[in-house]
């Protein structure tokens, strides 16, 4: 009976200090907080990201920081009155009904403070993987990667999919390295635009792989690019061109010769964003070729980062991809949002969002107002007799400068290369540039028809695709 005395004694102290009521008040309020907003917790559907940081983030805060200073307050009273107990706490007896409603009552308020905890830190874990925060909670610093992310094949997988995967390991990875995002964004510390690529980023067999297998994408597949000219007519062009993607099945292509079975690819960076590749080693089978770039004379990597190539190496933008002027144009114009009836559509609305805008306000009003005022300028008949087109093409054209260029992040056309082929960027010329290896007779192709054979070559109407049953096909890139 007295180790339960001694075990109990220190809660009067919870009374008679103001760091404890202030913790009190702080739990209270945070319960109160908690009852009021539960059925908007657990309404479903997606929430509205401000509104999740009073749920996710203030209320936790609120509640947990009152029960931190309930203790630390009867622990200084304790220190304070040197181990004494004030004199109106009740005999500490269980026949005393005074001490035994105490006690009552401190049960039925931990039990409160687990339920309530417990829900707080799950849903609050569970917000924080959810797609709005990711990409809302952070709106300035993120909109750039979430825009891209809301137009990309991977719209509907969650981001932790991809940047944690699956597992507690990551997932504590994950929490330490945002905990520096947070005080980076509270503290405006972050780089504008955000560094790519993700350091310490996990490997895409544990993730990318677990949906896409490199070995079973077998065969042969027929893509197609549309190109307009800045003509006045917008002529439109198609190439056509026979992607030898490989994989499984026996078929080598480009999945195969990189990330077959049997095939261990490294390589060593010059750059942080991995541009100049001055190093390769190449394992297939046990035997290994390593691969100089002209000029480069060390042996081995040196102190260069050395990386086993997976997915990100070529796929590296897979759901945040940011376009060209040209081609993301070209991608309007086929779809239709831009109308090519309009004289000088693609020439126009080129010149139109190249330029430089100080921010996204200055854009929105100039891009439109500028687009609209070369028709009503320069082609009076266009514009009177087509002025539903003019507007609808210029909110398009507004619409490809806004998915692509964001100038509060310092976001501009062609910051984040893509490295998929090697059109807008040196891509697959990284290490395609004809280098020669260790060993006699080997080097790194720059033979266009490894990776594709070309069918049609910026034709009008290419035979190719009529004999496919493709002759309407576009916006294939």
């Amino acid at each position: 009976m007295q180790k339960l005395k001694d075990w109990l004694a220190p809660v009067i102290f919870l009374g008679s200090n103001w760091i404890s009521l202030a913790g009190v008040v702080l739990v209270t309020t945070g319960g109160f907080m908690w009852l009021v907003l539960l059925p908007t917790m657990l309404r479903p559907g997606g929430r509205d990201p401000y509104l999740g940081i009073l749920h996710f983030m203030i209320l936790p805060a609120v509640f947990f920081a009152g029960l931190g200073l309930i203790p630390l307050g009867i622990w200084w009273a304790k220190k304070r009155n040197k181990g004494h107990l004030p004199p109106v706490f009740p005999p500490i007896d269980l026949k005393n009904p005074r001490f035994r409603k105490l006690i009552a009552f401190f049960a039925v308020t931990t039990v409160l403070n687990v339920v309530i905890g417990t829900q707080l830190l799950y849903s609050a874990v569970h917000h924080m993987e959810s797609v709005s925060f990711c990409g809302q909670t952070c709106h300035v610093v993120m909109k750039p990667e979430f825009t891209a992310y809301q137009n990309s094949p991977h719209a509907r997988v969650d981001c932790v999919s991809c940047h944690i995967g699956p597992g507690a390991n990551w997932f504590v990875k994950s929490k330490i390295s945002g905990s520096w995002q947070v005080i980076s964004v509270t503290l405006n510390l972050y780089p504008r635009p955000i560094e790519t690529p993700i350091k310490d980023l996990r490997p895409a067999r544990e993730t990318c792989e677990i949906c896409h297998w490199p070995q079973k994408y077998g065969g042969d597949r027929v893509r197609v690019l549309d190109k307009f000219a800045d003509d006045e007519a917008s002529s439109h062009t198609k190439t056509v061109l026979l992607m030898h993607i490989g994989g499984g099945n026996g078929y080598q292509g480009i999945h195969g010769a990189h990330m077959g079975p049997g095939v261990v690819m490294r390589y060593a960076p010059k750059d942080r964003k991995r541009m100049e590749i001055p190093w390769v080693e190449y394992t297939k089978n046990g035997e290994t070729v390593t691969y100089n770039a002209e000029g480069y004379k060390g042996d081995g990597p040196g102190n260069m980062e050395v990386r086993t190539m997976d997915c990100m190496d070529c796929h590296n933008r897979p759901s945040h991809t940011f376009e060209l002027p040209g081609r993301a144009l070209d991608r309007a114009l086929a779809s239709g949002e831009i109308d090519r009836s309009l004289p000088f559509a693609k020439k126009t609305a080129l010149e139109v969002i190249q330029k430089v805008y100080k921010n996204t306000e200055e854009s929105e009003r100039e891009i439109i107002a500028q687009f609209k005022a070369f028709y009503e300028k320069n082609h009076p008949d266009v514009f009177a007799a087509k002025k539903a087109a003019v507007e609808r093409s210029a909110k398009a054209v507004l619409s490809v400068y806004a998915k692509n260029v964001f100038p509060d992040m310092n976001v501009q056309w062609g910051v984040y290369p893509n490295h998929l082929g090697h059109e807008d960027f040196p891509g697959c010329f990284r290490c395609h540039d004809g280098r020669t290896g260790s060993k006699e007779g080997r080097e790194i192709t720059m033979d266009c028809d490894n990776c594709h054979k070309t069918l049609a070559m910026e034709e009008d109407s290419p035979k190719v695709l009529t004999d496919l049953g493709l002759a309407n096909r576009t916006g294939t890139h």
